[in-house]
């Protein structure tokens, strides 16, 4: 920025309120995303231009309370108290109110100017309902905004309420607690008061509040006074054995029960009605909700939803995905009229088969990326955590693990990194790390081509059946391992989980198309960059170093006899075999500059234990470049393969018939690739949400753990005659 900036605003709120929307709508581009010191929370700000000067405005995680249960909370809460901005919007979901009110009273304890946004408020007169923002906005003594984030209305007026709400100081709230907490909190109060501790940063009640809410963070504060920690832990005590016994709760239950008291006060005040036309109106979620997560119909819908998605995935990509496989046949056909040599072999070989290998299936992960978004923007993915949720608690996992999975995909397209990112929001760390280490197992957008080549060329009829088992398959793995992890090396207690299930909403055409575009370039931009530089290195390794003189001059002095007797040969008979003597010359020479290569002496190296599973050393240099990127598993294994220029779009049919291979190979190979180690970028993410041993470990349990699997299936389907 080059004007300084004259105020900070904090946006808060529950998750799934829209404050996330909102932030987007006042920032724009003018954001930037990064980590909070030390932890890895995002911490996302941007700037505004107001009539004041510059505004820096901070996203700060979505959380249910203040109470430091969880990295979000505490991150929320530190901010507030240190940074002390000018100002709170804290932005509601207006069709629950009452929940999302919970938090603006902990603000309001702690003093914080608050500017509520009420957000979605559409959404709640579409259901029958009207909310008196200026009774509320009078009843709680804060300024309120009626906000629809989505298009943009009253965003920039909940700003400049923020900005313009006296600010002078903090004021907190105090709410009465009832006759068994108010006189201890009192006393506590005044304790604090008295001895001056930690007065000038924090509100003398709300630090007794939070001590009687046993929270971890503010206890260990008062550590540093030992006397007063001694003296305020005997009074909590007390009042705890107090309320066991004659109310059978604890004081942190009691103070919930009370917020929401005063809460439930405020709205029947006049602040939320039916509108009388609407009275009997039935909620529509609700309605939908009682069929599409049904304890029996609400599983078989999912199932059916997700076969529905693969199968229109599979229907409509096949034609578009034909046109590009023809662009870069074309292209390869083109940049063979190059000079032979190094610099043609890279083009066509290392760049075009690289990179043309992985654009080939954008088409298809395009429609699968719509179809996975259009659910998520719909609201049903988050049905979906929720029906999943008992299944996760049996497998020793989080119900919020149901997300990191989705993303990791879940749903075909996903990515590891993001969704192993996303477990940081789980509180427990045993959890959290078991969904760090099987999020991987789920079909990630990089191994899609992978199971579209080999169902096209083993099962051409049933590749929406076998993308449907393979990622059914997936997320079997996962939770099976999870149980073995948390039974094992990382056993611990289950934490409680409570899911946020947004309203149903139609997508927007403009929101489906710059979603499934935003997902789709990253995956086109990595084919461009990352993918592009390892299908290099590949064939460098797959070049290098080159076949001596001594072992290419036999094969090259037959290739050239053939060719001298071929420009002299009159009958067509003849030349057409002397054509395929020398084609088969040319693919044994290719073929021996191969297994000469350092990537071929690496796969051969490895192939006595390998060809358990079925694979050979040319599937075995693909499966170890997929080990950076899973995306080169496809292009590695047509140049491995020798294919002739122009043949790339023919792999799958080629590779059905080639030697070696069988539906036991086909079926063995994709469950590997399933299973095997991360990939580089997505091992990093682990390092760093857990550590780099335990990302070493995800590498080598994954792996053995796929290899021993697929050498079961292999056995099992030679035997069976597969």
């Amino acid at each position: 920025m080059s004007e300084a900036v004259i105020a900070t605003i904090a946006l808060a709120g529950n998750p799934n309120a829209g404050k996330t929307t909102l932030f987007n709508a006042l920032t724009g581009a003018r954001q930037h995303v990064g980590n909070y010191p030390g932890i890895t929370v995002e911490k996302k700000e941007g700037f505004v231009d107001t009539p004041h000067g510059p505004t820096r405005v901070v996203d700060l995680p979505g959380t249910y309370s203040l109470t430091a249960y969880s990295q979000e909370e505490l991150v929320a809460r530190d901010f507030l108290i240190h940074e002390r901005p000018q100002g709170v919007i804290n932005v509601l979901d207006a069709t629950s109110l009452e929940r999302n009110l919970y938090l603006t009273v902990q603000f309001l304890e702690l003093g914080i100017p608050v500017t509520l946004a009420l957000n979605m408020v559409d959404a709640l007169e579409a259901k029958g309902m009207r909310i008196d923002s200026d009774q509320l906005g009078s009843l709680m003594n804060v300024p309120v905004v009626r906000t629809v984030a989505r298009s943009g209305q009253g965003v920039r007026d909940a700003l400049a309420a923020a900005l313009d709400h006296p600010q002078k100081s903090w004021r907190p709230l105090h709410i009465s607690y009832g006759p068994d907490l108010d006189p201890v909190l009192q006393e506590m109060t005044e304790l604090i008061i008295g001895r001056g501790f930690l007065t000038d940063t924090y509100p003398p009640r709300w630090l007794a509040l939070k001590f009687l809410e046993s929270d971890l963070v503010v206890r260990q504060l008062f550590e540093a006074d030992a006397e007063l920690s001694r003296r305020m832990r005997d009074m909590a005590d007390e009042v705890a054995r107090h309320c066991e016994k004659t109310l059978k709760t604890q004081p942190e239950f009691i103070v919930a029960d009370y917020r929401y008291g005063y809460i439930s006060s405020i709205l029947r005040q006049g602040v939320l009605t039916i509108m009388p036309d609407l009275q009997n109106r039935a909620d529509l979620s609700d309605k939908i909700d009682s069929v599409l997560t049904h304890q029996v119909a609400g599983p078989v819908i999912m199932l059916g939803i997700l076969y529905g998605l693969f199968s229109v995935t599979f229907t409509i990509g096949q034609v578009p995905m034909g046109w590009v496989e023809s662009f870069f046949s074309w292209l390869a056909s083109v940049a063979s009229g190059l000079p032979e040599g190094l610099s043609r072999s890279l083009v066509v070989d290392g760049i075009i088969a690289g990179v043309g290998g992985v654009l080939g299936f954008v088409p298809l992960i395009l429609i699968m990326f719509m179809g996975i978004t259009f659910l998520e923007d719909s609201g049903y993915m988050a049905r979906m955590a929720y029906m999943l949720d008992r299944v996760f608690r049996s497998f020793g996992l989080h119900g919020s693990s149901v997300v990191p999975f989705i993303i990791s995909g879940g749903i075909p397209g996903g990515c590891a990194v993001p969704g192993v990112m996303a477990a940081r929001t789980l509180r427990s760390p045993k959890e959290k790390l078991a969904t760090l280490l099987t999020a991987p197992f789920m079909v990630c957008g990089a191994k899609v081509p992978v199971f579209i080549l080999l169902s096209a060329a083993f099962f051409p009829e049933h590749g929406a059946r076998v993308m449907f088992l393979i990622t059914l398959g997936g997320w079997a793995a996962a939770l099976v391992v999870a149980k073995l992890l948390r039974s094992s090396v990382i056993r611990g207690p289950s934490t409680p989980f409570v899911m946020e299930l947004p309203p149903y909403r139609m997508p927007t055409a403009m929101g489906l198309v710059l979603h499934t575009w935003e997902r789709g370039w990253q995956y086109i931009k990595k084919a461009g960059t990352v993918i592009l530089a390892i299908s290099i290195l590949v064939w460098a390794m797959m070049t290098f170093p080159a076949l001596s003189p001594e072992l290419a001059a036999p094969i090259e002095s037959q290739i050239e006899s053939l060719e001298t007797r071929l420009a002299v040969e009159p009958h067509e008979e003849i030349r057409l075999a002397l054509d395929n003597d020398i084609a088969e010359l040319n693919l044994r020479l290719k073929e021996e500059t191969l297994a000469n290569s350092l990537a071929g002496r690496m796969g051969r190296s490895i192939e006595h234990v390998t060809s358990w599973a079925g694979f050979d050393w040319r599937t075995n240099i693909a499966l170890l470049g997929g080990i950076a990127a899973k995306e080169v598993i496809v292009s590695t294994l047509a140049t491995a393969h020798s294919l002739s220029d122009g043949e790339e779009q023919n792999f799958s049919s080629r590779i059905a018939t080639a030697a070696g291979w069988n539906t036991s190979v086909a079926i063995s190979l994709m469950i590997f690739v399933l299973l095997y180690s991360p990939c580089f970028v997505t091992v990093i993410a682990i390092a760093r949400e857990a550590s780099w041993a335990w990302a070493a470990f995800s590498v080598v349990f994954n792996t053995g753990f796929a290899f021993a699997l697929a050498v079961a299936t292999y056995q099992l389907g030679i035997r069976m005659g597969w």
